[in-house]
């Protein structure tokens, strides 16, 4: 038997940052990224961060059935981190609300803090989810060729 969510319970994840990992390959058809510096993109930093959450919350819930998504986050990115470092991820879950989990987290490359903020995730139904998804799709697409 899986033991449940409770507000309070931490998280610690690591992540080594690797070339493709780093500004230039956040948008790869991006002319304007190409030419950017080679450290760690803010859009990798945020993938992290809810990797981090999904690898501490999946025990406890039935996954995958039940999966999350989310749906807030609130960060900064406040120091640059070359390829080769470890990014140490910590956390803690603030506050459950129903579905809605909001975690607190930072990230440090081994040298210095990097970011800090708030994630929230939201637990869904992944079948009901997918579901939909396919029907907002499908709309959309059936509307697009009345233009």
């Amino acid at each position: 038997m899986r033991e449940p969510l409770r507000e309070g319970m931490t998280l610690e994840f690591k992540f080594t940052v690797q070339e493709d990992k780093t500004v230039p390959f956040l948008y790869p058809e991006s002319p304007e990224f190409k030419v950017m510096p080679r450290v760690f993109a803010t859009g990798f930093m945020i993938g992290l961060f809810e990797w981090a959450c999904i690898q501490a919350i999946n025990p406890h819930i039935d996954w995958p059935r039940e999966q999350t998504v989310g749906i807030d986050v609130k960060f900064n990115h406040i120091a640059a981190t070359p390829p080769g470092l470890t990014i140490t991820i910590k956390g803690r879950l603030e506050k459950i609300d129903g579905r809605k989990l909001l975690f607190s987290l930072t990230a440090d490359d081994g040298v210095e803090l990097i970011s800090e903020g708030t994630h929230e995730r939201f637990i869904i139904d992944a079948q009901k989810f997918n579901a939909k998804v396919a029907a907002k799709a499908a709309n959309a697409n059936s509307t697009a060729g009345e233009e």
